[in-house]
């Protein structure tokens, strides 16, 4: 039987009442930019509300606190992976052969090593995702650790007030001290503030790396906007990979210019798929901008170590040791770490592909990708996990515990979709992270805010901009 959490109100709500609540929350989604471009009939001129929650989802508050304080050592964590060069080798040198992308970022990398670092800080806006596990007491165990486009810090923090609105709406003023504050939005673009003040030019713009088309255009526009208003001073331009190859080069001093802008921090909200580099351009642009004095959200080493094979690496014994000296630290970290295996082609591997190929419903298998809709579960494994048994194909995979988090009723709110029934979901929690440094010091290192997603308990993805996940907010018990 799966484990269960009690809705935050007590459901179904009258008919009546949902559908008044129903329609106000639309309506406050719209008019407070909890919204993304339609993937079906896009258009530049209209915006739909994003996929929702209507009520906060319950989360147990021990787990959201534990995650919270846990952010700064997994920033610090991440930081010195980042740096570390034999750890990054180590850990990628099989799938780099058979991960035609993630060897091009490889290369950037090993061509950035030998030309030498035009900028040593580097900053870093993570997010540290977790699920509780249903059968360990709600515990969190951690999915992933995003190192690029880390997104939802924008949107999210208007979860908070949209929450607070639906449950004053609903008549429960009580609830409303259960409902932590998110301040991510303007944590991560003080972030990258203090990232400009560092490069000290003041006539110097802020680069956001985009897709060719962005759904997903009201987070980061939200972020553009907030750096305006917490510094009138700060320009932000907007550029694909493709636009940076058309108008970018380095001036004598290898500082980036973009049109006639120096630019002082790159931050990167494309980049980090295949599709994102439709030709050898796009892969040369990338590395005129890591070659660059602009600092970096993430530079190169920062996004190898945000991939799955370096998370796997981490979780073997004895790792974490090798970057962090803080028995209570490591500790802590290493308990929010699930079962993480290796599926090279070595005996080691060979042992994740018969754990799989015997009880395929037990895990996850996850290729080197960002951005949601790429992993394969249960079923699912066994055929894939076949095909591609006697290859080194394999090295670009690994294995993971699949975690069982517990269900709640909740209402989805999609746009074109009647809502009627409550649904069974389950909630993966995100901690945004700010970490600034070089390879010797870290000048600063922060936790700055939270965002809840929510999806169907049936189905496997859940990512928002992926199209399967909900926007939501952790009501803490």
């Amino acid at each position: 039987m799966e484990a269960r959490l009690p809705p935050s109100l007590s459901l179904p709500l009258p008919e009546d009442v949902l559908k008044n609540i129903v329609d106000k929350a639309k309506d406050w989604a719209l008019m407070h930019g909890v919204c993304m471009r339609s993937k079906t009939n896009f258009t530049k001129d209209s915006l739909n509300f994003a996929p929702f929650a209507l009520l906060p989802s319950t989360f147990p508050r021990r787990e959201f606190e534990r995650a919270v304080a846990l952010q700064p050592a997994i920033n610090e964590l991440m930081h010195k992976v980042a740096h570390d060069h034999g750890f990054l080798e180590d850990s990628l040198k099989n799938t780099i052969k058979v991960d035609a992308f993630t060897g091009g970022l490889y290369k950037i990398y090993e061509k950035v090593r030998k030309e030498g670092y035009g900028q040593c800080v580097s900053l870093g806006l993570l997010r540290s995702d977790y699920l509780p596990q249903s059968y360990q007491d709600n515990i969190i165990k951690q999915v992933e650790v995003n190192s690029i486009a880390s997104s939802f810090g924008g949107i999210s923090s208007q979860l908070f007030d949209f929450h607070r609105y639906v449950l004053l709406e609903l008549g429960h003023p009580e609830m409303l001290k259960n409902l932590p504050e998110n301040t991510a939005l303007s944590g991560l673009c003080n972030g990258m503030l203090q990232a400009w003040t560092i490069f000290n030019n003041n006539n110097a713009v802020i680069l956001f790396v985009i897709e060719d088309v962005t759904y997903n255009i009201c987070d980061q526009r939200f972020h553009e906007f907030e750096i305006r208003k917490l510094n009138p001073n700060v320009r932000v331009i907007r550029r694909t990979l493709t636009e940076i190859a058309n108008t970018a080069r380095l001036g004598a001093n290898k500082e980036l210019i973009v049109g006639g802008d120096t630019v002082a921090v790159v931050y990167f909200r494309a980049g980090y798929e295949p599709g994102h580099y439709p030709s050898q351009r796009e892969w040369d642009a990338r590395l005129l901008v890591e070659l660059s004095t602009a600092i970096k959200c993430p530079s190169i080493h920062y996004h190898l170590a945000g991939t799955k094979k370096v998370q796997q690496s981490l979780a073997k014994p004895g790792c974490l040791e090798r970057f962090l000296n803080d028995s209570k630290k490591i500790e802590a970290i290493r308990e929010i770490f699930t079962g993480l295996y290796s599926l090279d082609l070595d005996a080691a591997g060979n042992a994740g592909v018969e754990k799989a190929l015997a009880d395929p419903d037990r895990y996850v298998m996850k290729p080197q990708r960002e951005g949601g809709g790429n992993n394969v579960y249960g079923e699912d494994i066994r055929p894939a996990l076949l095909e591609m048994r006697d290859s080194e194909e394999r090295s670009a995979w690994i294995l993971m515990d699949r975690i069982q988090p517990p269900v709640q009723a909740n209402y989805i709110v999609r746009p074109g979709q009647s809502v009627t029934q409550p649904q069974d979901i389950v909630c993966e929690l995100g901690i945004f992270g700010v970490v600034i440094g070089d390879d010797k010091h870290i000048l600063t290192n922060k936790q700055v805010g939270h965002m809840l997603r929510s999806k169907l308990s049936s189905a496997n993805e859940g990512g928002v901009a992926a199209g399967a996940g909900a926007l939501d907010s952790p009501y803490l018990t």
